[in-house]
């Protein structure tokens, strides 16, 4: 089956993490987002993927070319981001009039579930929540053997069911696709799945598990499923007088110093470096180049390629992007005195994280002055720097 995969847009909810890069290129475990897409896709019956490019397309395609894995894959690219379904009309040049499927760039699938959904098609992936109102609930039939329409973020949500952005359409869809601008001002492919629904039968298919990826703290979500899978295999270059306990990855030519203590799960990619006497539990990933150095503690946090957290500090369920530079001393906060959960910033409004626990996030090339302290949910914006001994309480 043909599925195309829409991954033009920016993502503007995860600024100012995609200030240099398109968000389905941003890490979970030991590869971006989208290559978890692309290999649930697989699995689950893709024969071919049509990849919707845009905001730094070129990153997509240097990364995967073709081919990946003997999967071909072909482009097209979505000048203007008109929405869901204007990305769907432009990739419609590729399909024929067979069914096809299609994925939104920035979710995680369970493989064997999609594969439910591919085969059952006319479908859409479905899941309940218990949190309906923030997602696009599905609208069924009594018996909720199909699906009848879908609601965007209602306050009043008719089920807990709700799109996972996972679809079959019938060939004759690409037929349906010009459809009006929303209230939001873009044409949703939403929409087309209600135009489908009035046409032919559409089964909703639950999901057993599926992570929308939009905003920071659920790129730790991320990070948290897969590299939970992960057994424990250890092949850099390891000091005996390290202590690594349960599912902890390091990579070849990564490197682990004395005194270091890794709780997994965790995994520490190609080139890092960890240590001496630093501490890392939670689930956390150190990817490429990254340096972790002498008394530092980092839990439950993405430390993305080549950032620099090397004296003596605290960093705590935390997005810390590439190449970002901590100054000795520097403390992150990831707990409320009054123990509410965390809220942060997104586009401009505060956004409940629904996280009791959360710290910073950090865009690309920020670096702090020695002994700065950053409060709960703050986000240092990409080339940020703070002076020494600063307290920031705010964006």
């Amino acid at each position: 089956m043909d599925t195309v995969i829409l991954a033009a847009g920016e993502g503007t909810r995860m600024r100012p993490l995609t200030a240099d890069r398109p968000k389905p290129m941003l890490p979970v475990a030991d590869r971006p987002l989208l290559e978890h897409t692309i290999e649930a896709a697989r699995s689950a019956g893709a024969d071919r993927i049509i990849l919707v490019i845009g905001y730094e397309g070129a990153a997509i395609r240097d990364h995967f070319g073709d081919f990946w894995d003997g999967l071909p894959i072909e482009y097209v690219e979505q000048s203007t981001q008109d929405g869901t379904a204007d990305a769907l009309q432009v990739a419609s040049q590729e399909l024929d009039d067979e069914p096809f499927a299609v994925l939104n760039g920035d979710g995680l699938y369970d493989p064997q579930s999609l594969r439910a959904v591919f085969e059952a098609g006319p479908a859409v992936g479905a899941m309940r929540v218990p949190n309906p109102s923030q997602y696009g609930v599905l609208e069924l039939s009594e018996d909720e053997s199909r699906v009848t329409g879908v609601i965007e973020k209602p306050a009043d949500p008719p089920s807990d069911l709700v799109n996972t952005g996972a679809y079959v359409f019938p060939g004759e869809a690409v037929d349906w696709l010009d459809v009006a601008e929303s209230e939001r001002g873009e044409r949703e492919l939403t929409d087309v799945l209600d135009r489908a629904c009035e046409s032919t039968t559409v089964a909703p298919v639950e999901m057993d598990r599926w992570l929308d990826v939009g905003r920071p703290w659920e790129l730790l979500d991320a990070n948290e499923w897969l590299i939970g899978e992960r057994s424990r295999a250890v092949a850099g270059n390891v000091h005996p007088g390290a202590d690594l306990q349960g599912r902890v990855v390091v990579e070849p030519g990564a490197t682990v110093r004395h005194g270091v203590v890794i709780e997994g799960p965790a995994m520490i990619r190609e080139g890092a470096t960890v240590g001496p006497n630093a501490y890392i539990r939670g689930t956390t990933l150190v990817d490429r180049n990254a340096q972790i150095g002498h008394a530092v503690e980092v839990k439950n946090s993405v430390v993305m390629a080549g950032a620099s957290i090397s004296h003596l500090s605290y960093v705590g369920d935390s997005v810390i992007g590439p190449d970002v530079n901590f100054g000795a001393g520097t403390v992150v906060a990831n707990l409320r005195h009054d123990d509410q959960t965390v809220r942060a910033t997104v586009k401009g409004e505060s956004v409940d994280t629904g996280r009791r626990k959360f710290g910073c996030v950090c865009g690309p090339g920020a670096k702090t002055g020695i002994n700065t302290s950053l409060n709960v949910g703050v986000t240092l914006d990409a080339g940020a720097t703070t002076n020494p001994g600063a307290v920031v309480r705010r964006d």
